[in-house]
């Protein structure tokens, strides 16, 4: 039947558009379609005439009876917060009295009864055809409704000294009955829609209602809800354990669910829903820690995402637990606030080492100490020739690229790390500060080994060997560090073990000692060019061949000139007389003539005279 699912849509659907105004009229829309789909609507000018209530057979045949008992009882209950709502914004410093606050009550009232009449009719189970599930759903909205019926009769009723103390306990029987149901109901089906409803008004209000109670907060919501659980209904407990016979049990004591240690000192966790989140983080770690080492980055941080909701949701319960503390004056010296400020430091330190691990993932296995060959993607189209793509380097831009993602992660580690010394009392912890110092040298060499690298590609030894000398001091730094105790988790945070760093510092020796070679050779041959420069002024030797040294010695070194450059060579020019064949020059004797060659014989014709030329442009003439 999915009672739950369906009254969870249409609330979502409508508060997503509007308020409770919108979801009262999508309602009654829907509650005048149904009527006439099933018969049960009264006619236009027709007198008013009541209906047959529904039975348990009708929702056996048309689920759309159900739906109808649904749809009346959630207008009923959205009327109510309606009014609610139109008060606290018109006249938010005053309570509600007099008729406002009646009407909202009768409203309620009414909701409840309808659910009541659900329950009645689906668990007659042989006529209804409803589950055992199905009978939870409907008697856990029946109680929801029921607690909040209670909450408004309460929540402006008699207060100080001379209200009666048991005045919340018809709220907490009602909402303890509901969370119970809804608890076991998400264990069994794993649907994360009971643990909305929990989280949107059931927990919340218990938390209220228990507070009024002058319950303690160390008592968690868990541990409230089976104290007030009617336990008395032998049917409600009979199907509640059949779905999960832990529900009603009480949670064993120990050690790791009920405190927290931060750097040696134990800190009560005083708020259910800090211990919930911490349970949640565990879970998700270990789901990291399953992980192989063969898994791709994007599937580690992944996993990693999941670590850091949970890990963050364990800092927001921390804050709002501390801002209720100090909402109510509790000082500073009160063991609760002092569990909640240690509690507070831990679960944030722990926020930004899984950032931080999250960000180690994505920069390599190696913390990026070594840059290896990008992998090149040959081209889907076979060559033209049939032979196979030979593979390229990988261009120096796209070096350049990846260089520049690395280094954008190593900012937001060292950010990270900055924001640790920040968090109240952090300060005050010298030997947690000098850890620090240590992590953020590692990360901070790390960070000028990949801009060396850089440097190197574009052809700046000099600058690459000052980064690199620069990495080489910090990861002496973080080397003699102290070390924070070592953990069980196998995944990647903040922590930077010996090894780590001893391995970064003698990777960072060779490459400076690399880099320096490389300087030195850059200078021997700046130093040979220039004096092949200024010797370059005086030529060499075998061009002065005919001049006897001034000195009497023959410098050795300026023999020729070397490496040899193109220059033009001095010879003998030639000349081409043409016109020496045509002109009578003084002094030359005349050449003999040639014979000439006999005459053909050739019939003589008369030469017909030339015709005369036409003038003018184009021969058209003018």
């Amino acid at each position: 039947m999915d009672i739950t699912k369906f009254v969870s849509g249409y609330r979502e659907t409508a508060f997503l558009l509007g308020d409770y105004a919108t979801y009262r009229a999508q309602l009654s829309r829907r509650l005048r379609i149904v009527r006439k789909k099933l018969g049960r609507a009264t006619h236009k000018n027709a007198k008013y005439s009541a209906k047959a209530p529904v039975t348990a057979e009708e929702i056996a045949k048309n689920i759309e009876f159900l739906h109808l008992l649904l749809l009346t009882s959630e207008r009923a209950w959205a009327h109510a917060m309606l009014m609610k709502t139109a008060h606290s914004e018109d006249n938010a410093d005053k309570n509600i009295t007099g008729s406002t606050r009646q009407h909202i009550i009768s409203r309620l009232n009414k909701a409840v009864k309808t659910a009541e009449e659900i329950v009645t009719l689906v668990s007659n189970a042989s006529a209804s055809g409803a589950t055992d599930i199905d009978i939870l759903e409907a008697r856990a909205y029946y109680y929801s409704l029921a607690g909040a019926e209670q909450f408004e009769k309460q929540a402006e009723g008699i207060k100080g000294s001379n209200a009666p103390s048991d005045r919340w306990t018809a709220c907490l029987k009602h909402y303890s009955a509901a969370r119970v149901i809804y608890s076991a109901l998400l264990k069994h089906t794993k649907q994360d829609l009971f643990k909305e409803v929990l989280a949107g008004t059931t927990d919340p209000s218990i938390r209220y209602a228990a507070y009024q109670h002058r319950i303690p907060r160390t008592v968690g919501v868990p541990a409230v809800s089976r104290k007030f659980f009617p336990k008395d209904d032998g049917d409600l407990v009979k199907a509640v354990e059949s779905v999960d016979p832990q529900a009603l049990q009480e949670e064993e004591a120990s050690p790791q669910g009920s405190t927290i240690t931060w750097r040696n000192r134990n800190a009560n966790i005083v708020d259910a829903a800090i211990g919930q989140a911490l349970v949640a983080v565990d879970t998700a770690s270990q789901n990291l820690d399953t992980l192989t080492e063969s898994a791709s980055p994007k599937d580690k941080s992944a996993a990693y995402d999941d670590v850091l909701i949970a890990s963050q949701d364990a800092v927001d319960a921390t804050r709002r637990a501390i801002e209720e503390l100090e909402k109510e004056g509790v000082d500073e010296g009160d063991s609760r606030m002092q569990d909640l400020r240690v509690t507070s430091l831990a679960v944030n330190y722990d926020l930004i080492a899984w950032r931080v691990g999250r960000n180690r993932v994505l920069i390599g296995s190696d913390d990026g100490i070594s840059f290896s060959k990008g992998v090149q993607h040959k081209p889907r189209r076979p060559r033209k020739d049939g032979k196979e793509w030979s593979e390229q380097e990988e261009p120096t831009g796209r070096k350049l690229a990846r260089l520049r993602e690395r280094v954008a992660l190593y900012d937001a580690i060292l950010q990270s790390i900055d924001s640790v010394k920040e968090l109240r009392g952090a300060v005050r912890d010298a030997g947690f500060i000098a850890e620090l110092d240590g992590q953020r040298a590692y990360f901070q060499a790390l960070k000028c080994l990949n801009l060396s690298h850089s440097h190197a590609f574009l052809a700046a030894p000099k600058q690459a060997l000052a980064l690199s000398n620069r990495a080489l001091t910090l990861a002496s730094q973080a080397v003699s560090a102290p070390r924070p105790a070592p953990t069980s988790s196998k995944a990647s945070k903040l922590a930077v073990s010996e090894q780590q760093a001893q391995t970064l510092k003698e990777n960072l020796t060779k490459l400076t000692s690399h880099y320096r070679g490389v300087v030195a050779l850059g200078l021997v041959s700046g130093t040979s060019d220039a004096a092949a420069k200024s010797k370059s002024v005086s030529a060499p030797v075998v061009e002065r061949l005919n001049e006897y040294p001034a000195s009497g010695t023959v410098d050795v070194n300026n023999l020729v000139s070397w490496p040899p450059k193109l220059k033009p060579v001095p010879v003998k020019p030639l000349f081409y007389d043409v016109a020496w064949n045509f002109i009578e020059y003084p002094g030359r004797s005349a050449a003999a003539p040639e014979p000439e060659p006999e005459k053909m014989e050739v019939d003589e014709k008369k030469e017909e005279p030339p015709k005369a030329a036409k003038k003018g442009w184009f021969g058209f003439g003018r």
